[in-house]
């Protein structure tokens, strides 16, 4: 898949094992991962804390972030969905889904759309610096105008 800054995308955020890396804290690099993509790109919330409302997916992890970090996820829209994530993601324009754990039929759902790999599977436990990685890739690869995933 290839996106650049001219390329309209769409960038689909989990929060549990993405912008939290456990039910206590943050990940680590959390600010400046989201600030990139916001700062170029339409983002959506893709996670079970939101359905429909934004502003109670912020209630939820607002007591684990500083200032600046809340502000910036106050900019990310809502979507809703009921049985599976993929109901909230629009196939019809390309997009990156950040997720740590993604289930066999939401999988099915992508390969259906030839979507797969617009996931992007995020492992905080492997590796904590897992968004600092994306996000040096992705600002490498757009130097040449295309986030190649």
């Amino acid at each position: 898949m290839q996106i650049g800054y001219n390329y309209p995308v769409n960038i689909y955020f989990d929060i549990d094992g993405v912008i939290l890396a456990n039910d206590k804290q943050p990940a680590l690099h959390v600010k400046e991962f989201l600030s990139y993509f916001i700062e170029r790109y339409p983002t959506y919330w893709l996670t079970t804390h939101c359905k429909g409302d934004a502003n109670y997916t912020v209630s939820h992890i607002e007591r684990y972030l500083d200032k600046e970090t809340l502000e910036l996820v106050k900019k990310i829209k809502a979507t809703n969905w009921s049985m599976s994530k993929t109901e909230a993601i629009d196939f019809s324009q390309p997009f990156i889904w950040f997720d740590d754990q993604v289930f066999e039929f939401e999988k099915e759902q992508l390969r259906k759309n030839n979507s797969l790999n617009s996931w992007i599977n995020v492992d905080l436990r492997e590796n904590p610096n897992h968004l600092k990685d994306i996000l040096k890739l992705s600002k490498d690869l757009n130097k040449d105008s295309a986030i190649n995933f």
